[in-house]
Order: structure tokens, then sequence, then C-alpha cells
């Protein structure tokens, strides 16, 4: 699931109970945080192994370093020399930012195509229980699926549950940037799925793409299913409070920083992200320091986004909100007490977003739908067509003071 899919009755008893066993937690024991050593992963060797290399004899740069500095680095080489980096170090040029988008999605298929051995043994260890051999094969046939050709996965890291970003559409020329940020409960088994399809990260970037394409055909669109942070695993502890945002926040804004534009002569593409569930949550943290570039945040049941008012995100994106009627979210305490809770529901007056329509989506999951009043509003978001979105209330108050393609920072 990629989100809040069970029943409305469980859910918000389990949310109300997550908030008590935490609020007993903060006012006898206060924080306490678990930490088990581990052996490196696969993308903590790759970077290791990076660190230590060289090429033509000089040492490869801080793979740390600004998207900037190593836009220029990768730059400064030749194809064949960008190949050789993506044949040593997979992992870590697939998901370096600053390196070329192409090249990363030359190096992920790579580090696929090594987890699909990885996991294509595990079926077979007799270690393992049965159930985490078929675990095995599960992982193998989702890999294999995103190494097929045509896929362009800019991130992936098989440990664990797993982190990846896929994107649709031709990045490095896309004239408008669409991000779309999944919630709780994300994985690489749920990155896409064949059942409810347009709930999970994939279905949900296909179809905003495909959206995008018939709002505004003469604009070059590219969609990134962003799904390169750690979820929180249900409806918990980590579901209540800020912490995976937090880590997630730190992630989605080094994504934001390395994304190319149209080109070194043209404006930076206007980014607009399409935040889901908790997804919001981790879009309200990073907010504040999101680069000038990011023109609209939009929110589709949300929980919360940390603040009691859009103008405490500290941003100059247009801000925007939409739940449906049928969302069992808007039965979840919307408040926020010793970093528990998420603050005011982002669709009322109080929080000052951009109301939207939602009604034609069904349930929590339904945003992203074909043919969806929700999923129509964030393409016409998504290129830019502000004056033609729809309203959530009658006022017509969301388009107030907008224009089509306004510059970015206006309000």
């Amino acid at each position: 699931m990629t989100s809040f899919d069970t029943s409305p009755q469980l859910n918000v008893w389990r949310a109300l109970l997550a908030l008590a066993v935490v609020f007993v937690m903060l006012t006898t024991s206060g924080w306490t945080a678990l930490r088990h050593h581990r052996t490196a992963t696969a993308l903590q060797t790759s970077l290791s192994s990076w660190e230590h290399g060289r090429l033509a004899g000089h040492a490869l740069p801080d793979p740390g370093a600004s998207p900037a500095r190593l836009t220029r680095f990768f730059a400064s080489l030749n194809d064949a020399q960008r190949a050789t980096l993506a044949h040593r170090y997979p992992l870590a040029v697939g998901n370096m930012n600053g390196a070329p988008v192409t090249l990363r999605y030359q190096a992920n298929r790579r580090a696929l195509a090594e987890a699909v051995r990885a996991e294509r043994a595990r079926m077979h260890d007799s270690r393992l229980t049965a159930a985490g051999q078929h675990e095995a094969g599960r992982r193998m046939h989702r890999f294999e699926a995103m190494a097929a050709p045509g896929r362009q996965i800019l991130a992936f890291d098989p440990e664990g549950s797993g982190r990846a970003a896929e994107v649709f559409g031709d990045l490095d020329r896309a004239q408008r940037i669409s991000v779309v940020v999944p919630g709780v409960d994300t994985d690489l088994l749920t990155f896409q799925r064949t059942s409810r399809r347009w709930s999970a990260p994939v279905g949900m970037a296909e179809a905003l793409y495909a959206a995008e394409r018939t709002a505004s055909p003469g604009t070059r669109t590219a969609v990134i299913a962003w799904a390169d942070y750690t979820s929180p695993d249900g409806l918990g502890i980590d579901s209540a409070t800020g912490l995976r945002a937090e880590n997630g926040a730190v992630r989605l804004n080094a994504l934001l920083r390395a994304l190319p534009g149209t080109g070194p002569a043209a404006p930076a593409a206007p980014v607009s992200l399409f935040c889901h569930s908790y997804g919001s949550v981790v879009c309200g943290v990073a907010a504040h320091a999101m680069p000038r570039r990011v023109a609209d945040i939009a929110v589709a049941g949300s929980p919360g986004m940390r603040v009691q008012k859009a103008a405490q995100l500290r941003t100059g994106a247009r801000v925007w909100a939409m739940r449906d009627a049928d969302d069992w979210v808007r039965d979840v305490p919307y408040l926020e007490l010793g970093g528990l809770g998420h603050g005011e529901d982002p669709v009322s007056r109080a929080f000052g977003a951009r109301v939207l329509a939602a009604k034609q989506a069904r349930g929590h999951g339904g945003y992203f739908e074909p043919g969806t009043d929700s999923l129509r509003n964030f393409a016409r978001i998504g290129v830019g067509a502000y004056p033609s979105v729809v309203c959530a209330r009658e006022d017509d108050a969301c388009r107030t003071g907008l224009s089509a393609a306004t510059p970015v920072g206006r309000a």
C-alpha cells in the first residue's frame, strides 16, 4: 500500500492509539532509539569504492559534493569515461545527484541486473525460510521489471525495503517538471502495482504524465515517481511523527537541487510537487529549503504539513490542497502536540491553501485515477494552466491572482 488504505474506523483507532502510546513514551522515558550494528549496504560499498577509485590517474570527486560540482566533473569526461564509471560503480553513479540523468539510467540498469542475480541466489538459499525465499522471488521479479528496456530509473537502492525513483518523459529537455511524492507503506515491492495501479508511485506518475500531455500537448513535460525515501511502515508511531519526513525532506531537496533545466541558455524548468498522504508531510517539512524553481506544492489526502498555516511553510511556491469527501483521512485528528500529529488540515480555510475540487476521486488512494477531476487539476497545475483549475468552493478563491505560467515566487 502506498497510503492509509484500510478501513476508516480501524485506521482512526490505530492513529489515536499510536498517539497515546507515543505520548506516554514522551512523558515517562522520553524518546529512545534503537540502533543495531549492520554490515555495509551495497550502496555504501559502491560509494566507498568510488571514494577510493581513480580515473585516468586522477582521484574521483567526493560523491557528496554539490550537484553543480559533480555536473562539472561529468561534463569534463568523454563518453567512454562516463560509461566506465557507470560500469565500475553502478549504485554510486545511479544515485548520484549531479550525474547526467541518462548515465544514471544506465548505471541503475546495471545495478538492477546485479540485484536480480543476488535475489535469484537467495531464492535457493537453504538458510532462508520458505517465506524468505518467496520474498526473494518477488523482489527478483520486481527488479527484472524495473530493468526492462525503456524504463528510466533515476534512483535505486535495494537495501531493506528499498528506495527508487523513475522518470516519465525527457527530463533533460522538459519545460515543466512534476514530482510525485507518495505516502506510507511505499517500498520497492509497492513501487508499482497491477491491482490498484493508480495508487502506487509508478501508476500515479504515469497517469499524471498522460494527463499533462492531454492538458497541454505542446508543453514538454517530465514526471518523476519519487519513492526515494524510507516511508513509515503502516499507521504507527512513525506515521504520527515527522521523523521519517525529516529524512525524506533532506533527500527530496537534494533531488530538487540536482534537477536539470531546459539548457544552459534557458531558465530552469519550473517544478511542481504532488504530495499524497504522508508524502504531504515530507513536502511540508522540505518546503522552506526548496529551490526557487519549485512553483507549486499540491497535496492530496493530507494528514497535515507540520504547520498551522500555509504561510508558515516559508516558501514562494503556490500551495494547493484537495481532499475527496470519501477520504477517511478527514477523521484523523488535525493537531500537533509534543511532536505528535501534523498540524492544521490543509483544506481548511484557516490553513490558507488554494483548495481544489476532487469530487470524482474515490477514497484515499483515488486522486490519480484517470478521468477524475483531481487528476485533471493536478495536470493543469503541472503544465502551468492555472486559470483552468477547478476550485472546491463556489467562490473560485483558489484562482485568485493567478494567470497562466505565473512567475515562480508569487503567491
